[in-house]
């Protein structure tokens, strides 16, 4: 089966993209997703996208994201800017603001020109139950517009607190980023029993109000060099613990994110927008 790609990123969170419209890819299995985004033996990539025509009236694409380990996840802020310059590029559309159907909403991702898109991730969720989070057993205290939790790592705990931007995340804001052993605190966040779904750890660094330094650890991925919604995630949860004010910056390893999320007006139920760039890196095949 020859399949054709394109392998792109977003402020260095890469992802192979297959156009599903043109090509059929209805017998992929998860031994094709893992070997295609193998470093070593595939292409490469933290994250696989799907691009399909939605069957619902006035939108006009869906997506599915596939991590690195095979298994499908319901958002992805970076590949959602990617996907933005892939069907414009591609001649799949010629509109500047897109409706895209994922798994939990439908987005709007708008080509704000000189290579930047920005999403609107819409409203973050903070129901317990459709993050999901389990908070039995934890101590907790209240900070803020929001809770901390006191989750057990390595004989003592790491505060952390809980969204879902699409998708959930526990964010652990920190003095000195570069003091944390995220590649062993991360994967203990990822399985803690507390997310029957798994999670998205973040680590963030307060620069000033409106910056910050950020490093994820995604489930099924492990660490990126820049994750959309984990940026998402960290600057609402700044904002609720009366930290960060909007918009906000958000550097990660990969490059740097534009946040803003009118909370202080609109409350919980604002929307979130995300601006960053979006870049192609190179066309292929692989025959599988």
């Amino acid at each position: 089966m020859l399949l054709r790609f394109s392998k792109m990123h977003g402020a260095g969170n890469d992802f192979i993209v297959l156009n599903g419209i043109e090509q059929d890819l209805s017998s992929l299995q998860k031994e094709d997703w893992i070997r295609l985004a193998d470093r070593k033996f595939g292409i490469g990539a933290d994250q696989i996208l799907l691009i399909e025509r939605s069957i619902l009236p006035q939108v006009d694409f869906r997506y599915r994201i596939i991590n690195h380990d095979g298994t499908e996840v319901e958002q992805c802020g970076n590949g959602s800017r990617c996907f933005v310059r892939y069907v414009q590029d591609k001649g799949l559309t010629s509109k500047k603001k897109i409706s895209v159907e994922v798994s939990h909403a439908i987005l709007t991702l708008e080509d704000k020109g000189e290579g930047l898109v920005e999403v609107d991730m819409g409203c973050p969720i903070i129901d317990f139950e459709k993050i999901p989070f389990l908070p039995k057993n934890l101590t907790f205290k209240d900070n803020g517009d929001t809770t901390l939790f006191n989750l057990p790592i390595l004989n003592s705990t790491l505060p952390i607190s809980v969204v879902s931007m699409g998708n959930p995340h526990a964010v652990h804001f920190t003095d000195d980023l570069d003091l944390l052993d995220i590649t062993q605190i991360g994967p203990m966040i990822e399985n803690d029993l507390h997310f029957p779904n798994k999670v998205n750890a973040g680590f963030a660094q307060i620069i000033n109000s409106h910056e910050i330094k950020l490093r994820v650890f995604e489930r099924g991925s492990g660490e990126t060099l820049s994750c959309g919604t984990g940026a998402c995630a960290a600057v609402v949860q700044g904002i609720r613990l009366k930290k960060l004010q909007s918009p906000v910056i958000v550097n990660t390893r990969g490059g740097s994110l534009n946040i803003s999320w009118d909370f202080k007006s609109l409350g919980i139920q604002a929307h979130v927008m995300m601006t960053g760039p979006a870049v192609t890196v190179f066309d292929g095949e692989i025959n599988l």
